[in-house]
């Protein structure tokens, strides 16, 4: 990764300040968060045996506006809680320095997750979505390299309903984001 955030550790918000200060979208974040259940006991007991490890911090970069922070970051934040690993979030807005070292293909595409170790190293990232829902976006800014093309409005709006669409009705696409992370953090 190469990149260093030793310079942003504790100029985040810890998570339930960032949930408390929320004006838009509280109700939808609480019912994703209160939806969440852990579906498998051994991917619990994974993020739990990270509380040992005092080398790991997590920066999270988020706004309360956007749907898939909404969606994302509650199951992200109870995977976590199991690690006692220090979390903060990065409002976008108050960190685009940050923001900008880690763009989704050119663009500011929020949640991003950043683990990193004690003196800022990145060490691993996830996000913004889920990688199915993700291949979605990928193949849509493949299609449509030009973003001041007359139809690109009208194709993004197809392509935002199919990724709705991939993450589902139900909270399935909770467990495919607590594997990701898993598989993510058993790597670093």
């Amino acid at each position: 990764m190469g990149a260093n955030v030793a310079h942003k550790f504790r100029t985040g918000l810890k998570p339930q300040a960032f949930v408390e200060s929320m004006t838009k979208n509280q109700d939808t974040y609480q019912n994703w968060s209160d939806a969440f259940s852990w579906e498998d006991e051994q991917d619990r007991a994974f993020f739990a045996s990270l509380q040992h490890r005092d080398d790991l911090r997590c920066l999270i970069l988020a706004a309360e506006w956007c749907g898939d922070v909404v969606r994302n970051l509650p199951v992200v934040l109870h995977a976590l809680k199991e690690t006692d690993m220090p979390v903060e979030i990065m409002v976008m807005e108050e960190h685009l320095d940050l923001m900008d070292e880690f763009l989704t293909m050119g663009g500011r595409a929020i949640p991003v997750v950043i683990f990193a170790d004690t003196g800022g190293h990145v060490l691993a990232k996830w996000g913004p979505r889920p990688k199915h829902v993700q291949a979605v976006m990928t193949t849509f800014k493949q299609q449509n390299p030009d973003r001041n093309a007359s139809d690109y409005e009208d194709k993004i709006k197809v392509a935002r309903a199919e990724m709705l669409e991939q993450y589902g009705e139900g909270t399935g696409y909770q467990q495919v984001i607590v594997k990701e992370l898993r598989e993510l953090l058993s790597s670093i």
